[in-house]
């Protein structure tokens, strides 16, 4: 039996250093669960939103600010800590357990994602700052010690297990259970030991009705956490098709990104979309493509570069014309290229290019393979997803263009998909002035993709500025024309002032992120 400070008495089942080592192992394990919730808050929005700067700041400040609020109101239940520890425990491992499925809810079917998040990240927060002060106290009921040393080892055990947490979470959780079925596993590990750790050593600081209390509320919680966790792969399914307004026909989550394929009732309009973005229909596909490859194609083109494009569409139009000789794309995802080449309906729209023995694919970060790159090219096609985040951004920076140029023969040019000089207007006019701090020429046109809207392109060399044609042997077309393209250069006065705001990106001052954030707004 040892003294607690306040004179009561707490009889234990085990020694006194038996006890306190297993509270240790509760506070390194809750630690370690309570860094995994933070995480997979921070994912589920990258997944669904592709921002993870935002998402990260968002949850981070707001859990930092709760866990003070939280550490404030525990000293409301100092006077029955036990009961309170596990009580806490029970509801931050259901919450946390269900907040990727909560939140995936809100997002698909009521469009509050973001309020969802700050409350979600403010209880969460909250129930992790209650902690530490409540097992101060039941560490002193264990055996008396001075505060320093108690506060020394509770954190020492706290930030090892949140090491553990963080480095479990992408290595572990995510690989082999996936991200809702990950924070549902942490969950019930959450309840077990946060719980049954209370209800084991501390039984007689409970009353009978607490203790039975206790073990009911923890039948329930398990139950519950292992009923969601069973039916997570169809919550999941039905939450994404709610998201799309065809039926889904494919749909996995890869290492990078969410690939989820969908196709109309009649057949006719098949869409890829890559975290929730649309990346092309085939009702109107050939419109974009034949506007990004066909104007790149008409000067040299032996050797071609392509930058994204892993659906291989840019490539079909490359393939068209006879004396290319090889065509390399680097593309960062796999599974997006393993589609393209196993999936019939996509293989057949891209004419099964990325199977022809002239091309080659690599699949590795673009940005990475510039660097490493010792080729030369002829054309090079950035075909890549807007700049909507810190992985995409530098995609856009001064610095990844004077890479291309370095890839570059003398006489190559480039041809950069640059986003909607409409609903992005500043966003569009930042590509151009950060290829102009490249050291190339560009010429801006726009084009009509009725899926995508008013969509623009850079035309852009290292010898001055580029001609904007279709080349003289190019196949027969369905959309572009000379005529086309001559319009294409002309863009109406509400878009074009933007450009004088916009200023280029780079790689400390990733502004794109930033123009990005302020469009679309409205439509």
């Amino acid at each position: 039996m040892t003294e607690t400070p306040t004179g009561a008495r707490t009889r234990l089942p085990i020694r006194p250093r038996a006890a306190r080592f297993f509270v240790m192992l509760a506070v390194f394990i809750c630690a370690a669960c309570g860094l995994v919730y933070e995480l997979a808050l921070v994912a589920i929005g990258s997944y669904l939103l592709g921002d993870t700067i935002t998402q990260a700041s968002v949850v981070l400040s707001v859990m930092v600010f709760a866990m003070g609020v939280g550490s404030l109101l525990s000293k409301r239940f100092q006077h029955r800590p036990a009961l309170s520890f596990a009580v806490i425990e029970g509801l931050l491992s259901l919450i946390g357990g269900l907040s990727v499925l909560l939140l995936y809810a809100a997002f698909a079917w009521f469009s509050a994602y973001q309020p969802a998040l700050v409350v979600l990240s403010f209880i969460i927060g909250m129930l992790i700052g209650m902690e530490i002060p409540l097992l101060m106290t039941l560490i002193q009921r264990i055996r008396k010690q001075e505060a320093s040393q108690a506060v020394a080892d509770l954190f020492a055990a706290d930030y090892v297990g949140g090491l553990i947490g963080g480095l479990a979470f992408p290595f572990l959780l995510l690989p082999v259970l996936g991200l809702p079925k990950g924070a549902l596993a942490v969950g019930l590990l959450n309840a077990v030991v946060g719980v049954a750790v209370v209800l084991w050593l501390f039984r007689d600081d409970l009353s009978r009705r607490a203790y039975a209390g206790l073990g009911a509320g923890l039948s329930v919680i398990v139950a519950a956490l292992g009923l969601a966790y069973l039916y997570a792969d169809q919550f999941e399914i039905d939450a994404r098709q709610a998201m799309y307004r065809d039926p889904i026909v494919h749909a996995e989550r890869s290492e990078y990104q969410e690939v989820v394929l969908t196709r109309s009732v009649d057949g006719k309009d098949v869409r890829l979309f890559l975290n929730g973005s649309l990346q092309f229909s085939t009702l109107d596909e050939y419109r974009y493509h034949e506007s990004l490859i066909h104007p790149v194609m008409d000067g040299p083109r032996e050797n071609v570069l392509v930058l994204g494009g892993g659906d291989g569409l840019a490539v079909r139009e490359i393939l068209e014309y006879d004396d290319v000789e090889s065509v390399t794309v680097v593309d960062l995802d796999p599974a997006v290229v393993e589609l393209a080449v196993n999936e019939p309906v996509i293989r057949d729209l891209n004419e099964n290019a990325l199977e022809d023995p002239r091309v080659e694919v690599v699949n590795t970060d673009a940005f990475q393979w510039l660097r490493e790159e010792a080729g030369q090219f002829d054309a090079v096609v950035a075909d890549l997803p807007d700049g909507e985040d810190v992985g995409t951004s530098k995609l856009y920076t001064v610095e990844f263009y004077s890479l291309v140029r370095e890839r570059m023969a003398e006489d190559g040019r480039l041809v950069v998909q640059a986003g909607s000089p409409y609903f992005a207007p500043e966003a569009y006019w930042s590509v151009g002035h950060s290829l102009e701090d490249a050291e190339f020429a560009s010429v801006p046109y726009n084009v009509d993709v009725p899926t995508f809207g008013n969509w623009g392109f850079y035309l852009a060399s290292a010898q001055g500025e580029p001609e904007l044609d279709v080349p003289e042997d190019a196949p027969a077309l369905e959309f572009l024309d000379e005529e086309l393209l001559d319009a294409a250069q002309v863009f109406p006065r509400d878009r074009s002032e933007e450009e004088e705001a916009a200023e280029a990106s780079t790689m400390m001052h990733p502004r794109i992120i930033g123009y990005h954030q302020g469009a679309w707004r409205g439509y």
